[in-house]
């Protein structure tokens, strides 16, 4: 008898380990070096392999870099330089608060050149929350592991008389100190790219697991043995270990803070106490619980490694830039008034990119994350008088639109809450009718002429008229879906939905496009479609006049037909790539979309990420179906050079997810989704609020990319859109996939889209 509850205790036991070890893990999928395979001439995403928590304050990367090159870290490179804390949101934006740490063996040595090492891939172990590398020429293997605010290294030493490790603060203003007694170093960088107020710091804290035997302060480079401490436009250290056996191993905890050295303290707390191993696991199961809220099950595994990496990608930035002080409560640095001040704070985000799908994401499977981020953009109002457009980490000048007003009006139309949703509409008010008076992209850069004439023309010295004329139309709808919601009078808010219709007023019918104009009213000419014009944004006049989100329907009715418009849908993937790449001097977004060979469609930047879903407006679905799922299939790949074009903060990894899904938000704050083309053969969304979503394509494979039916809860469903409201409830999405189009299914006028044409104001 005890024999048999002995066996039968041990056959429960091993049960449960085995389910242990197979239970899900999307994490394992996650590959960090998509993207890295990139250059200033090239972007196949321009990405770093991020060592972090799930929007965390720090990231890690290992540098491959020289200090300052926004290129922190190139598949192609033979060596490491260090191991860099970073916040960079993107290398043309470049870092800040950053420095890194470098073990060494032999003789001291802090040049960067001096103290790289060379090393392999096949010796590199990359995860989300763990990197290993091994380090030849010093014969180390360096580990680290990631919290929030601080992070964990383990070295390990060959048998050498002599190792260090190097603390680069890097220049442009730094400090560093050596405290013996406690086996530490603190220090503060001072490096930035803008974006900062004057009495920006980094403020760093590093504690070793043993005592130093060799301790030196360095000063431009210059090493002062045993000086502990100094102040220098290049300032670093470094501390030594004498007589190490092959195989010891020295751990430091690392914590930073942009308000003080007794913040960082408090933010060593969160490595304190703690293994490396425990961080680790700590990590691994913090990255499972973010990236499960998407389960996918599909034979092909290149494609679930896709899927994690970009979902893994689309839940890094925006950064959270807060802190928890000495009393348990949140607090953060102002980037843009430099005050210590409570509450939230997020950063390093462009609204141009990611107003488009990541943010739609968040609201979809993170809505708890977007009411934080909801929360720090209140503070940013109060602390700049602005919302910002481009946040690194504070306000920055890089791109165009107002398209914070998007952001703002699609959190609240998906029922965002816990943040002062009022102060947030005289924000958006507010940034419609002013420009910042020091950087033009935040606010509204020639609102003046915009109000007046209902466009920007190309005579008063405001450069991407077009472009910005389109996109104040779409933030002037948001603006106006946003008061509608908060239950304005339509007295306060009409203004907005007039001028959601100025899209109109660049249309040029003779070429259906959308078209320089001068003061007059007349267009420019000549006129070059394909040319890369200063009337554009990174783009030509096929990239940008479909950017009326918010409104298909009328960009159909001015095009005379559906037909019309389907037809010039259809031109873009037809006119030769090589068409207008002499229009201007060569820009990485031009040579990316050449080498693509898909026409002038430009999936490698922004502007015309949507287009393909346009289909779905104008009765012919099934091209949408197409041509997305040739996006996914030729463009995303589970490799360094992975990606098409830039990332950008998740925005193009985003629209991976939600493609991959089987829809897309071509209209943020619509509340509603546009059919795609389901990769997956099933998928279960975990939703914040305890339902469940599952996405089921039957006879999906490569070659059926066609939707032939679906049905919502086991009914027949003909419409080209889901609604976010039906989504949150739960329930299951079935696609029944074909090789060959549906032209039956998704054709009638009911079956389109929201465009506000239709709508009855």
């Amino acid at each position: 008898m005890n024999f048999k509850k002995n066996l039968g205790a041990l056959v429960l036991l091993l049960s449960v380990q085995l389910s242990k070890a197979q239970s899900f893990s999307p994490v394992d999928y996650v590959n960090p070096l998509i993207g890295t395979q990139s250059k200033y001439e090239l972007s196949n995403g321009n990405t770093y392999p991020a060592i972090a928590m799930p929007w965390g304050m720090n990231f890690w990367t290992p540098q491959t870099g020289n200090m300052g090159d926004g290129w922190v870290y190139i598949y192609t490179a033979d060596k490491i330089k260090g191991f860099k804390q970073t916040h960079q949101p993107s290398p043309w934006n470049n870092d800040y608060g950053q420095f890194s740490i470098m073990p060494t063996i032999g003789e001291p040595v802090f040049d960067q050149e001096k103290r790289a090492s060379w090393f392999s891939h096949k010796a590199e172990v990359v995860k989300p929350y763990f990197y290993s590398v091994y380090l030849a020429d010093h014969d180390v293997t360096t580990e680290l592991t990631p919290s929030e605010r601080g992070a964990i290294f383990r070295f390990t030493f060959p048998k050498t008389a002599a190792a260090q490790v190097v603390i680069d603060a890097f220049d442009k203003g730094s400090y560093i100190k050596v405290i013996p007694e406690e086996n530490k170093i603190i220090g503060y960088n001072t490096r930035n790219s803008g974006g900062v107020p004057d009495n920006f710091k980094n403020y760093f804290v590093i504690v070793f697991d043993r005592s130093f035997d060799f301790k030196a302060a360095v000063k431009s480079g210059d090493i002062k043995n045993d000086v502990l401490e100094m102040k220098d436009n290049h300032a670093g250290a470094i501390v030594g270990f004498k007589n190490l056996k092959r195989g010891e191993q020295v751990i430091a905890r690392v914590a930073s803070s942009f308000i003080s050295f007794e913040q960082a303290e408090l933010n060593l707390k969160e490595v304190k106490g703690k293994t490396f191993d425990e961080i680790v696991a700590v990590g691994k199961a913090k990255w499972n619980e973010v990236l499960g809220r998407v389960e996918v099950k599909d034979p092909d595994i290149d494609r679930l490694k896709t899927f994690y990496s970009c979902l893994y990608r689309s839940t890094l930035f925006p950064r959270d830039f807060s802190e928890i002080d000495a009393k348990g409560k949140r607090v953060h640095y102002s980037p843009y008034n430099g005050q210590v001040l409570p509450g939230e704070m997020f950063t390093d985000t462009g609204f141009w990119d990611t107003f488009r799908s990541l943010f739609p994401l968040l609201n979809l499977i993170y809505p708890e994350m977007n009411d934080r981020m909801q929360a720090g953009l209140v503070n940013a109002y109060k602390e700049s008088g602005f919302l910002p457009e481009w946040a690194s980490p504070g306000h920055r000048e890089s791109m165009i639109g107002n398209n914070s007003a998007s952001v703002v009006a699609d959190a609240f139309t998906t029922g965002r809450k816990g943040y002062d949703a009022d102060l947030l509409w005289d924000a958006v008010v507010h940034g419609a009718n002013n420009a910042h008076p020091k950087i033009s992209a935040t606010g509204r850069f020639g609102h003046e002429v915009y109000n007046t004439l209902g466009f920007i023309p190309i005579d008063k010295n405001i450069n991407q008229n077009v472009a910005r004329t389109l996109e104040y139309a779409y933030n002037d709808w948001s603006i106006y879906q946003f008061g509608k919601a908060l239950g304005k009078p339509n007295s306060e808010i009409s203004i907005y939905a007039k001028r959601a219709m100025n899209y109109k007023n660049i249309y040029d019918a003779e070429t259906k496009l959308m078209r320089g104009k001068k003061s007059d009213g007349t267009f420019i000419t000549p006129f070059d479609p394909s040319a890369w014009s200063k009337e554009y944004t990174e783009g030509n006049a096929w990239h940008w006049s479909f950017c009326v989100f918010h409104d298909p329907q009328g960009l159909i009715d001015l095009m005379g037909s559906k037909k019309a418009f389907n037809a010039m849908l259809d031109t873009v993937f037809v006119i030769p790539s090589y068409e207008g790449m002499k229009s201007r001097s060569m820009i990485h977004e031009m040579r990316e979309m050449q080498i693509m060979n898909m026409g002038q469609y430009a999936h490698g930047n922004q502007p015309i990420q949507h287009m393909p879903y346009l289909y779905n407006y104008a009765a012919e679905p099934w091209k949408a179906q197409y041509w997305v799922r040739q996006i996914m299939d030729k463009l995303y790949l589970p490799t360094p050079d992975g990606y098409c074009g830039d990332e950008d903060n998740g925005q193009t990894s985003a629209w991976y997810v939600f493609s991959a899904l089987g829809f897309y938000p071509v209209a943020p704050a619509s509340g509603e989704y546009v059919l795609g083309s389901p990769q997956f053969q099933s998928v279960k969304l975990n939703l914040q609020n305890g339902k469940t979503l599952k996405i089921d394509a039957t006879n999906q494979n490569k070659d059926n990319v066609y939707v032939n039916e679906v049905k919502v809860n086991g009914k027949m469903y003909t419409k080209n859109f889901f609604q976010y409201k039906e989504l949150m409830k739960g329930g299951e999405l079935q696609f029944d996939m074909a090789d060959k189009p549906n032209k039956k299914r998704g054709i009638k006028d009911t079956d389109a889209p929201y465009s506000f044409s239709k709508m009855k104001l």
